[in-house]
């Protein structure tokens, strides 16, 4: 936080779970006096415990309260932080924004939701509670803010401040536009992940013995509390429901195109899903570069990731992102490290000749 910051608090979390515990911490860090609300008692002692603030005395009014609770309760804790904290604004990190704001509208008069704005940061975890947060949970993560028509411009500086100070990057959207945006980043992948997940739990364990790291990644969200995720369904609804229908077609042109052996069909759905790959922002949001993988065999025992780090490091080439496949059939971990499509060969060469395994 600067000198200059508009964020001088107190700020009030309601709901010390991953997202309200994460913003007291990266509050705390920048010198953010922070109160915490939760329904749950053992919540406030654990969060309170990491660091991320303390228990809300009533008799202290806060500059801003952020609602951090789960889908369902949204708009009545919005509307519980309308009423109880009246000089305050409002915000809220839920993953659906119409909903709420509706819900929140039909409680007062004219000019009830100027103080309030929406906001929803993207960066989470598959694990939930206090116990999974961290400070650096939204540094240099999107995080929308949803203004509606009669929101207060001063209203919208403070969450706009509040998201700077805990490292995220705003991001401004109606909150119609924010519905139908995460239902396609976020609500969709999630939705399909789980049922190409749903397909192994009945598959025979020799089948499962071939998972590798392709299986891995596409169900790797799929591990989301269902309860959660159940609710985030049920509240963007109609934005994912229309996505389904686009899929449902998508995926009724695939089976026959596959039952009928028609090769072109199905390469002209994969030629689609190669350009939506391209389509996704790159690194620091700018265009997606064009990378290649070199896949680095490195042995398990200690000391070994961190050679290789040092190594690619000492060739001076940058790793744009990595993974690490461990297959129960191995010795070893499989690292692959994706860089700029022409340093890849340079870096395979500087690699052996420093006695790595590699292949590409």
């Amino acid at each position: 936080m600067t000198a200059q910051s508009s964020l001088t608090g107190p700020v009030l979390i309601v709901g010390a779970g991953l997202l309200g515990t994460s913003i007291g911490l990266a509050l705390r860090q920048a010198r953010v006096e922070v109160l915490l609300r939760d329904v749950k008692p053992e919540n406030i002692r654990i969060a309170s415990g990491l660091g991320a603030g303390r228990a809300w005395d009533e008799q202290v009014p806060p500059q801003i309260v952020v609602v951090a609770v789960p889908p369902d309760f949204l708009g009545s804790e919005i509307v519980w932080a309308l009423d109880s904290c009246p000089a305050s604004v409002v915000t809220d990190v839920g993953s659906v924004k119409t909903d709420p704001l509706h819900e929140a509208g039909r409680h007062g008069p004219t000019g009830y939701l100027d103080r309030y704005v929406g906001s929803h940061p993207m960066a989470g975890s598959e694990r939930s509670g206090p116990l999974a947060a961290s400070a650096a949970l939204f540094g240099g993560r999107p995080w929308a803010i949803t203004p509606h028509e009669s929101a207060d411009p001063a209203a919208v500086d403070l969450v706009a401040e509040l998201v700077r100070v805990c490292g995220g990057t705003p991001v401004e959207l109606s909150p119609g536009e924010h519905d139908r945006a995460v239902a396609r980043t976020s609500h969709l992948p999630h939705l399909l992940a789980a049922l190409v997940a749903g397909r192994l739990t009945d598959a025979p364990e020799d089948h499962l013995l071939l998972s590798g790291q392709g299986v891995r990644d596409v169900t790797r969200i799929a591990a989301g509390d269902p309860a959660l995720w159940g609710q985030i369904v049920a509240a963007n609804a109609d934005a994912i429901g229309a996505l389904l229908i686009e899929l449902r077609e998508d995926l009724d042109t695939l089976v026959a195109a596959v039952g009928g052996g028609e090769r072109a069909t199905i390469e002209a759905l994969l030629d689609r899903g190669v350009a939506g790959t391209a389509a996704i922002p790159g690194k620091h949001g700018g265009p997606a570069q064009e990378v290649a993988a070199l896949f680095v065999a490195v042995p398990d025992h200690p000391g070994e990731l961190a050679r290789l780090f040092a190594d690619a490091s000492n060739i001076g080439v940058n790793v744009e992102d990595l993974r690490i496949d461990h297959d129960p059939g191995r010795r070893f971990g499989l690292v692959e490290l994706t860089v700029v499509s022409d340093r890849v060969e340079f870096l395979q060469e500087s690699l052996e000749a420093r006695e790595w395994t590699t292949h590409r």
